[in-house]
């Protein structure tokens, strides 16, 4: 049942990333013709690319990316006998819990501090007001809780 579920939400994770994607590129096909023919470059494409681009990543990150996909230089790691394999991976599991402790809160606080900044040329659709950047990296926190979720449900 639960490969299923996750079977199903890996499929919406992926045509929301095509869509995005797709999205991406004709606003980056835009931008271009704005700029070499129009000789008048829209300033809110570039600023929509990025915010697109974020997206992509952290939805990809959570839902897409296998562990087995990750880069891994465990060249010294493979090449130790089974103690010193455990040993080091205690150690880097203990350094990992605690560079993300420490940085845990100054990225809240930043990501926070982002909504109260406005984007310079992106609005919304429906009220015409400009974005806050905190709603454009809403996606990290709400795709890497969800994934977790999913995977330890």
């Amino acid at each position: 049942m639960i490969n299923l579920f996750q079977k199903h939400i890996n499929r919406i994770a992926r045509i929301i990333a095509a869509t995005l994607l797709a999205a991406l590129f004709i606003t980056f096909l835009l931008q271009i013709f704005s700029r070499y023919v129009l000789h008048s470059p829209f300033g809110w494409t570039l600023e929509l690319c990025r915010i697109l681009w974020v997206w992509i990543v952290f939805l990809g990150s959570a839902f897409l990316v296998q562990e087995k996909d990750h880069v891994t230089f465990n060249l010294i790691y493979s090449s130790s006998s089974s103690k010193a394999r455990y040993i080091m991976s205690i150690v880097s599991a203990i350094a990992i819990v605690l560079i993300m402790g420490w940085a845990l809160l100054p990225t809240i606080d930043y990501i926070d501090w982002m909504k109260i900044r406005k984007t310079a040329t992106v609005r919304f659709p429906l009220t015409g007001e400009k974005n806050t950047f905190e709603l454009c990296f809403f996606c990290l926190w709400d795709f890497y809780d969800f994934s977790n979720y999913i995977l330890f449900f």
